[in-house]
């Protein structure tokens, strides 16, 4: 699935969310809501490597949380892109390809 198909995939899903939930998703809610998952992420890494309590989870579990919660940063950061009609793929070819080892010969 390309970038853009998966946008609207995740767009889909997280207006039908808010309608359901009467979340206003406004342009600071877009932001903020990264800023809630990213930290979600950062608790799941420090449980998955020992370095916060547990909360009684298993290894397992600590691998599936941390696992989860990074594709929920993943997806609010499509959801941004899409909101502020960022086309991602142009944009990290930009400034990351630009970085990239040349082949030898070329």
């Amino acid at each position: 699935m390309e970038i853009a198909a998966l946008q609207d995939e995740v767009e889909a899903v997280s207006a039908h969310y808010a309608e359901r939930h009467d979340i206003d998703r406004t342009d600071d809610w877009f932001l903020l809501k990264l800023g809630e998952e990213v930290g979600e992420l950062m608790q799941a890494y420090l449980a998955r490597s020992g370095q916060t309590r547990d909360k009684g989870r298993t290894e397992p579990q600590r691998e599936a949380d941390f696992r989860a919660e990074l594709s929920d940063v993943l997806a609010q950061v499509l959801l941004i892109a899409r909101r502020f009609d960022v086309d991602l793929e142009a944009e990290v070819a930009r400034k990351w390809f630009v970085w990239k080892p040349q082949q030898s010969g070329d």
